[in-house]
């Protein structure tokens, strides 16, 4: 089932795929972060010196997926705006991401149990709402599998589910979370 949309935020950076192909771009809004897929035409016509910051309306297809259930979002127009001068909304809070790699080697040699045991981990930390796990494609590293990257763009590889606690504490100390909290 497909729709239009049409929301305003502010720009928050674009979406990288294979490290040189622009797939999309990050919107934050009043609801949070939003990704949202930029048509082959858009792509083709979008300057890459947006500032972030700046606010834009966008407007495309909303298409739902049946298997995953997730609503995809696909930007046919992106309009400048000017600052609202009674902007109310502030700028959602973007989550630390912890990058894990989904595909088949990375799988077979361990990543699910290394997904679950960051998953645990930060549970245990109460930092599930801070930091998120996001799936990514190859990361050109298969043969040194499972690969990840913290949010400080730390690439680890040949990581064991084991090393999980070690590598959480070293990035997320438990005595800053306290201080945090």
């Amino acid at each position: 089932m497909d729709s239009e949309f049409s929301i305003e935020g502010r720009f928050l950076g674009f979406v990288i795929k294979d490290g040189y192909k622009l797939k999309g771009l990050r919107l934050g809004t009043a609801e949070g972060e939003q990704y949202i897929k930029l048509s082959k035409e858009l792509r083709a016509l979008l300057r890459w010196d947006l500032t972030p910051g700046d606010w834009f309306a966008v407007a495309g297809e909303k298409t739902l997926d049946r298997k995953t259930g997730e609503i995809k979002l696909k930007a046919y127009r992106i309009t400048p705006l000017a600052p609202k001068q009674t902007e109310t909304v502030k700028p959602a809070k973007t989550k630390a991401s912890i990058l894990v790699c989904q595909k088949s080697d990375c799988m077979k040699r361990g990543g699910r149990a290394v997904c679950q045991a960051i998953e645990e981990s930060l549970c245990d930390r109460g930092l599930e709402n801070q930091v998120t796990i996001k799936g990514t494609g190859c990361m050109k590293n298969c043969k040194a599998g499972p690969n990840i990257v913290m949010p400080n763009k730390t690439r680890y590889c040949q990581i064991d589910a084991q090393d999980i606690p070690a590598l959480m504490e070293k990035h997320f100390p438990r005595e800053k979370i306290k201080t945090l909290v």
